[in-house]
């Protein structure tokens, strides 16, 4: 916990907002050249006594119930609202929100109409697929929570591993482990998120626990792998990735080594071909036209 950082922080946003930007009059006679102190306090529904306590460094830490309401108030955005909780030493809440494709990977997402992609969430929560890799590996989007991860239907639903090789079942248990390992290195300790997914793994997994202790971590980039697909049998394709700069999503597509499988993918119906599997397509097939 910082204090004097908090007070800072708290300042730079007040100072930033315009009263009209927060609905209130602008008044003739404003000495600030954003908000005042107490039309802060206001805002967040606390006193301004103590609000300004906040501000000078000084007086007790904010509870996350205060926290959210100074956020709300100054009309901070997510990366503002972390840093907001860090500083009063608070949990931040950031992982506990439901994840968003980030713009960068959209406009790729796009470009790739003819070639299987997905964006996936360091989580390996995958957020959104074209049609082409919905034909490839099923449909996998369209959840949330835990269910949302593939990391959790790898672990607890067995079915999931049809979609690849037994004999390459190891090794996709090992690269997810490690590649988890290294999610959760990065987001922290106080990320919600990736702790209670974690949780539930070793509670769910004796496979997972295992590897868990293991403490390998490898982040996953470009990996050769064979996918078994219902309508065309076990295909080989390179997995390429780029990710975000914050490495919190990657997007990924496919390139098969027989240039006739993209084709072929495309004249699918991915609501037939995974209709009656289980496992990849998570139940979902029948909700994809």
């Amino acid at each position: 916990m910082d204090l004097g950082e908090l007070g800072s922080f708290l300042r730079s946003r007040r100072d930033r907002l315009s009263p009209e930007a927060v609905g209130l009059p602008p008044g003739s006679r404003r000495r600030v050249p954003g908000l005042r102190r107490d039309e802060v306090a206001r805002l967040a529904c606390v006193s301004a006594d103590y609000y300004t306590e906040l501000e000078q460094g000084r007086g007790q830490c904010p509870t996350e119930p205060v926290l959210h309401a100074l956020a709300g108030g100054l009309r901070l955005d997510p990366d503002e609202t972390d840093q907001l909780f860090h500083l009063a030493g608070r949990p931040a809440p950031g992982g506990a929100r439901q994840a968003v494709m980030q713009d960068a990977l959209r406009q790729l997402m796009q470009r790739l109409e003819d070639t299987p992609a997905m964006v996936i969430t360091d989580m390996h929560e995958v957020l959104v697929q074209n049609k082409a890799a919905q034909a490839l590996v099923g449909p996998q989007s369209g959840l949330t929570g835990i269910k949302s991860s593939f990391l959790h239907h790898w672990f607890t639903v067995p079915a999931t591993r049809d979609l690849y090789p037994p004999d390459d079942h190891d090794h996709h248990s090992r690269l997810l482990v490690s590649d988890l390992r290294a999610a959760v290195a990065r987001r922290g300790p106080a990320d919600q998120a990736s702790g209670e997914l974690v949780r539930h793994l070793l509670a769910a997994s004796a496979e997972f626990a295992e590897l868990w202790g293991a403490r390998h971590v490898k982040v996953r980039h470009e990996e050769y792998k064979r996918v078994v697909n219902p309508a065309l049998g076990t295909l080989k394709v390179t997995c390429n990735s780029i990710v975000t700069a914050d490495a919190a999503q990657r997007l990924l597509w496919f390139v098969p080594d027989d240039p006739d499988i993209v084709p072929a993918l495309r004249a699918l119906d991915p609501a037939e071909v995974w209709r009656d599997t289980p496992g990849p397509a998570f139940g979902l097939a029948g909700s994809w036209g």
